[in-house]
């Protein structure tokens, strides 16, 4: 829907926050300030400008409804809506454990939020109560249910015996992600297996390789599509605190370490976690190590934090908007299409 221009200078503003986190926080907290539903942020009208696009695109494939989780396209729709030019039902899926700024200016029909306890912050941002649904973020088959970690380590050819630790950097590694690794190497030796997932940050990906070259019990890995099974394969898994990747190690029962976020939503999704038991979160990757030798070390403490996991976390969640969405169209059938 937009230029490939837009499209870069998103991408660079993204990569800016990863370099000066500062800058994304002050930016966060300004539109913590400036939000309000009774009158529209430049967020809204800058997105406004692609509804055209949006109308002609619903029209010629005669949708139903539309799914969004991201707050840009509720904007475009709330614009659509507000000049009676929406012919479909809307549903917003926040895939942050907070109300972040600006979505109580959109209109959608339904709001998904990823848990019970967060209804009265979005209540508090003057968001209709009726269109609130406490059903949490949906994840994809393959994290719904923990494999067999012997069965994940011999398809990646992972060592069986030895401590497997996941590091997941994001896809512009942000974090300490080189002095994480070497602690974990102080600390365990060639007694560990740790494997760094870099995605599609090539730049980082040859970084580490440089700096782990000595010690073969370290794994640099590039993109790909096995995430679920390394999630099995390992004891600790150590994330930044995304929305999404940390509702799907939670509702995995992966023992989980948050490391540094970036200011902003990162932080609410860390403390949300850290407070009701289902992360460890620190920013000191001295005391990351520590916690995941404690993890590692102790079933007790990975039993309870896999059953705070499983309370505050809906592995159906993906089930019960599809049949949200059945009863708001008036029917049975639902065929999706990604655009």
């Amino acid at each position: 829907m937009v230029s490939s221009n837009v499209s870069k200078k998103v991408e660079k503003t993204y990569v800016l926050t990863t370099r000066v986190p500062s800058v994304f926080g002050l930016l966060y907290k300004a539109g913590r300030a400036i939000s309000t539903p009774k009158h529209k942020s430049p967020v809204y009208w800058a997105n406004r400008l692609y509804r055209d696009k949006l109308y002609e695109h619903l029209i010629s494939r005669s949708f139903d409804a539309v799914v969004t989780s991201h707050l840009f396209p509720a904007e475009v729709l709330t614009s659509l809506k507000r000049e009676n030019r929406l012919p479909v039902k809307t549903l917003a899926i926040a895939t942050d454990y907070t109300c972040i700024p600006f979505w109580e200016e959109t209109e959608c029909d339904y709001y998904i939020l990823p848990h019970k306890d967060l209804v009265e912050e979005f209540r508090k941002k003057q968001m209709p109560k009726e269109k609130l649904y406490p059903l949490g973020i949906p994840v994809s088959k393959p994290f719904r249910t923990r494999g067999s970690r012997q069965e994940a380590r011999e398809i990646l050819g992972l060592p069986s015996r030895l401590p497997v630790f996941l590091i997941m950097t994001g896809s512009m590694g942000y974090g300490r992600i080189e002095d994480t690794i070497q602690e974990l190497v102080n600390l365990y030796g060639s007694r560990a297996v740790i494997v760094v997932i870099c995605g599609n940050n090539a730049k980082l990906k040859e970084s580490l390789e440089n700096q782990c070259k000595g010690h073969p019990n370290v794994i640099i890995q590039g993109f790909t599509k096995k995430i679920p099974l390394y999630m099995d394969a390992c004891d600790v898994l150590f994330s930044k605190p995304g929305g999404l990747t940390s509702t799907e190690a939670a509702v995995k029962g992966v023992p989980l370490i948050h490391t540094a976020p970036i200011p902003g939503c990162e932080n609410r999704n860390a403390a949300f976690f850290a407070r009701r038991g289902m992360s460890y979160y620190c920013q000191e990757p001295a005391q990351q190590a520590k916690y995941a030798k404690l993890l590692c070390e102790n079933q007790f403490l990975r039993f309870r934090m896999a059953e705070a996991q499983r309370r505050n976390t809906n592995a159906g969640s993906a089930e019960e908007i599809c049949g949200l969405l059945r009863q708001a169209v008036g029917s049975d059938e639902v065929t999706p299409c990604m655009f």
